[in-house]
Formats: structure tokens, sequence, C-alpha cells
């Protein structure tokens, strides 16, 4: 199943899609991935975020006054040309008049269903581009009403019975572009398009020369785009998409890139009951700035590679690429919150370290008793028993070494014969000197070997005398190893 935004186009990358698939029968298909994907979330997300991140990059490309720069954040109501002009007013209103009369689809502004009906025109117009005159040669009005109360009403339209022509269709595209409330490229962005086509290349002197910057015009272009209203760049990727391929056959329709902006220009750019003498100068920017975005319309709709790297960054929290300027989006809260994480898993890793360490140790300490008490009967091994007598933190708690059992003796109330025979597997119980308590067995424990240090002292030690023993461990377990190492070598 595939979810994103709308499908736009008929390119593979028209379609924001992630595509999830459970079927075993479509694995083997290819999965579309839009590489646009952390960007549409982002948009989604956090239009403010997204919309600072791509602001502050337009202006980074074209010079936007404060004035122009708040009616692109939408903060003021944009400017326009003629707007406080009573010359050829009679036109003005007279277009006023004429869309005041909205349909479902006609006159009302851009929406979803508004798009699926007209994206039924450009289908149809996509088969039949040969048509000499496309866009410039009016259809049938007769014909074009009846397509229009169809496409208001919602009815189904077979465009494909021959009932109409290629050029009712693509007139009535025109009207439906003509009778939006605002053009496609939207008021506020007026005065960017304008910036955009007078951005031209630097000679070695840092001069501006009259050549176009054609790579900056499309960086400008695609940030531009990203904030859209979603509607608009849907139907605008639609129809810059018809119109390419349009200018591609104007070898049999006879209709060129910038005869096509002529035609649509008005349509899409310019802003909303102005006629051309309100323009002047500028129509020639506009027109030129509609054909070029014909031309190169296959790339406009790609955000640019540092916008994809930061809309990923925002979302990965990665920072394994550098992103363009000042176009870091990630805050350092996400480093701080790992701090604590980090701390704590360095503290585990310490512990567990520790008792990896002290668990070898024992081993090795286990390991070496029972060589010496498996040696033949001998005056060194009694000398290295009475060793282990006289220090019995060299061996591990609750260890069971499997030895043979030592003859039965009377019970000892040393610590040294207490660690033997446990060693030996004999348990051994503890009496205490007062008779009104019962006995409990006293068994080699972590605890015990803790206290245990400098042993051969008396069993009923005062806590307070082993309390003060307990800070000597590391250095006693040091000399126990080197002295018993010592002697089993050389007894060996």
């Amino acid at each position: 199943m595939a979810a994103g935004a709308p499908a736009s186009g008929g390119g593979s990358d028209a379609i924001c899609n992630f595509v999830i698939c459970n079927d075993s029968s479509l694995r083997s298909q290819p999965i579309i991935f839009n590489p646009d994907f952390f960007v549409e979330k982002l948009r989604h997300e956090k239009p403010e975020v997204f919309t600072e991140l791509v602001v502050s990059n337009i202006t980074r490309l074209i010079d936007l006054p404060g004035a122009e720069l708040a009616q692109l954040m939408g903060e003021e109501d944009p400017k326009l040309p003629g707007a406080n002009s009573t010359a050829s007013g009679f036109f003005r209103s007279l277009m006023s008049l004429k869309r005041k009369e909205k349909g479902v689809v006609f006159g009302s502004p851009l929406t979803e269903e508004g798009i699926a009906q007209v994206s039924q025109l450009i289908e149809y117009l996509h088969k039949n581009l040969r048509a000499e005159g496309l866009f410039r040669v009016p259809g049938n009005s007769i014909r074009q009403q009846i397509l229009k109360d169809a496409l208001n009403s919602g009815t189904d339209i077979d465009l494909d019975s021959g009932e109409f022509h290629s050029n009712d269709v693509a007139t009535l595209l025109k009207m439906f572009l003509g009778e939006l409330p605002e053009p496609l490229l939207t008021h506020k962005h007026f005065h960017a398009h304008l910036k955009i086509a007078d951005l031209t290349l630097f000679d070695e002197k840092g001069n501006k020369t009259s050549t176009p910057d054609k790579e900056r015009q499309i960086e400008a272009l695609q940030l531009l785009f990203l904030i859209l209203p979603a509607p608009n760049r849907s139907l605008l990727k639609l129809l810059l998409d018809l119109l390419y391929q349009t200018a591609k056959k104007q070898d049999k329709n006879k209709m060129s890139a910038h005869n096509l902006a002529l035609m649509f220009a008005p349509h899409i750019l310019w802003p909303r009951n102005v006629t051309a003498n309100d323009l002047q100068e500028n129509i020639t920017k506009l027109n030129n700035g509609v054909t070029f975005m014909i031309k190169h319309s296959q790339k406009l709709f790609k955000a640019p590679v540092y916008i994809r790297e930061c809309a990923r960054l925002h979302y990965l929290g990665s920072r394994a690429h550098t992103s363009k300027d000042d176009l870091d989006l990630l805050t350092s809260s996400g480093s701080k919150e790992l701090q604590p994480l980090k701390s704590q898993k360095r503290s585990r890793l310490d512990s567990c370290h520790q008792e990896e360490t002290q668990q070898r140790t024992e081993e090795a300490l286990k390991e070496l008793f029972r060589h010496v008490h498996n040696m033949p009967d001998s005056a060194k091994k009694k000398k290295l028993i009475r060793q282990f007598n006289k220090h019995p933190t060299a061996l591990t708690p609750g260890s069971d070494v499997p030895t043979s059992p030592a003859p039965r003796r009377t019970r000892s109330r040393s610590f040294s014969g207490l660690i033997k025979r446990k060693v030996l597997g004999t348990p051994v119980i503890l009496e205490r000197k007062s008779r009104d308590t019962t006995p409990e067995p006293v068994r080699v424990s972590k605890e015990n070997v803790q206290l245990l240090q400098k042993c051969g002292s008396p069993a009923h030690m005062s806590q307070a005398k082993l309390k003060s023993l307990e800070g000597q461990k590391e250095e006693s377990c040091r000399r126990i190893r080197t002295r018993l190492l010592s002697k089993d070598s050389s007894s060996l």
C-alpha cells in the first residue's frame, strides 16, 4: 500500500510514495521511494520550521526588501501593480464580474476535487498534442459550455468519444486557470518571480552581465515551488509537464515554449484584475519567466539537495553530511537527551567489566587451590596449605571444588578451618558461645569474604573491627596472589 502525497504527474517522482508491500506476489515489483520523503514530512508536520528553512535560502539567492519578504511570508497583503490605478478600470471590472459566477470547479478556490476534474482535461490533451495551434486556436463555445457544466456537476465525461475537439479542451483548461480567484503561482510570490527573472551571471570583475544565471534561477524556483500551497503545486506540476510535452512536439503543433508562455502567463502568473498596461515593462520578464519554467519543468519539482539533507537530519539526527550555509536545523537538545543514557550505559559497562575481572581472578584462585590440594603429601604442600589457612580470602565465595573428601575433624572455631572445609565440600556449623541462641550454618558468602580480610583472627570479631578491615581488601588480595603463585612455582 502506497502512502504519501497525492499523485501529481506522470513521472515517478510525482508520486510521493513509501511503498510497504505485504503481498508476496508483489514483492518482486520495484519499490518507488520518493527522495523528498523527509522534505514532505517536514512540510506537513512542522510547516513553520519548513517555511523558515526554505525562505532563508530564497533570500540568500534573491534580494527581497522587508515589505516584499513580509508579503512572501504572508505577513502582509501583497502590493500588486494596478491596485491603485484607475486606468483600464472597465476591463478590470469586467473580469471581476466574470469570475463572480462560481461553480463547484470553475471560479472556486483550488481544491483537490477541482484538480481531479481538471486532470481529465490534461490527460486527454497528452494524447492529442499534435493539433496545430493547440492552446492558441479557440474551440467551439457551445461544446465548451457543455463540457464546463459536466465538470462542475461532477458528471463522468468520455473525452475520447469524439464529441469534443482538442481545441475545445485546451481552451477550457485556460478558462479554468483564468477563473481561479488568484493566479496559480499566487499573489504572494509575484515579486519573487520578478526578482528571479533578474538573476544573471557575473563577469570576472564581479559585475552583473545580461546573461541569465540558469542554475540560480532553477534553484530559486525549486525553493519557491516548495512553499506553494499543496493544491497549487500539484496542479502546476501537471500543467508544466503538459506544456513541456507540447513544446517538444512544436514541429507538429507549431507551439514553442515561448508561444505557450504567451498563452499561459496571464493565467498563472499575472495578478488578477490587471491589464497589460498595468504591468508595462514587467510583461517581458513574466513571459520569459514562464518560458523558462516550461523548458526546465523536469527539474523544478525536486527539492535542492541541501534541503533534502536538512530535512533528513532533522528526523534522523545524523551529521554525516554537512548542509549548505546556515541550514542546520538540528538543535543540541537531541544530543543533551542522549548524555544521561550514555552515562548509564558506560556505568553498566564498567560494572560488567569489574565483575568479569573478579570472576576470572576467582576462577584462577580456585584452580590454584585444586592444584595445591592434589599435590603429593610433602612439606611444601603443608606449607602452602598453611598459607591458604592464613589467607582465606584467596578462595571465592560459594565455590565448590570437586576434591576427594577429607577425614572428619573436630569442629574448628578458626576461619581458616571454616574455609578449608567449605572448599573440601564438608559442611561446617559454628556453635555460638551463648546457649540461648540456636546454631546457624555459616556459609562463605560474598559478604563473609569481604569481612575475612587479614584472616586468622577469632571467629567472633567485633563489627567495628570488621568494618575497619574492609578497606584493605585490594592490597591484601594482591599480596596473597603474588605469594601463592611464587610458592606454587617453587614447589613444582
